[in-house]
């Protein structure tokens, strides 16, 4: 079973990611966490790339970069993981490069999709966990984090503001696999809605 967290920066995504694969574990599931870009060596390089402030990344290299580093996860961990029976938790996926490169970069939603599902082969989440927060509110809190600041983290409001309209046309388009939470609940209770919108996947 493949699950996915999305949702703008500073949304809390990997603290959910984290909270969400320690709760499923203690329920019994043998689960993955990886990240996304990252979670194998090839991967990890291409974060350190496309992150890097001091780099000017043309938004169609960027695009490609992303799904090339989702492409070689894929190979290396997710289809192996996935095929042995096994749970995968991807802080980001696909959806993220949707946002992001399709709607943030101007880049097309449907031109981005295509590249992805080749590096892919098509693979897609059986549940996607949007964490929806207001884009300002999600910028303090990435500010409030203390550390520095990536290549895409120094963007401008709007770009922010049109990834989160992007995301929430997005779960408008597929409630069956999209679950909408509100990213400004307590960590806790935020796993417990995490875990209550995997119920009917943990059933199976």
């Amino acid at each position: 079973m493949l699950v996915t967290i999305e949702g703008i920066d500073g949304a809390g995504k990997s603290t959910l990611a984290k909270g969400l694969a320690a709760a499923l574990r203690a329920e019994g599931v043998d689960v993955e966490l990886l990240r996304e870009p990252g979670g194998v060596e090839l991967s990890e390089r291409v974060r350190a790339l496309v992150k890097d402030p001091a780099l000017t990344v043309d938004p169609r290299a960027e695009a490609l970069l992303y799904a090339a580093a989702r492409a070689q996860l894929v190979a290396e961990r997710v289809r192996p993981l996935l095929d042995a029976g096994r749970w995968v938790l991807l802080d980001r996926f696909v959806d993220s490069s949707l946002a992001y490169q399709g709607a943030g970069r101007g880049l097309g939603v449907g031109a981005v999709r295509a590249i992805n599902d080749f590096g892919t082969g098509g693979l897609a989440p059986a549940r996607t966990l949007l964490l929806r927060i207001d884009p300002a509110a999600g910028r303090a809190r990435a500010e409030g984090r203390g550390e520095a600041t990536d290549r895409l983290e120094a963007e401008g409001e709007e770009f922010f503001a049109t990834i989160a309209r992007s995301y929430d046309e997005m779960a408008a388009a597929e409630p069956e696999r999209f679950r909408v939470l509100d990213a400004t609940l307590e960590p806790e209770r935020l796993v417990g809605e995490a875990l209550g919108a995997l119920a009917d996947l943990r059933s199976m």
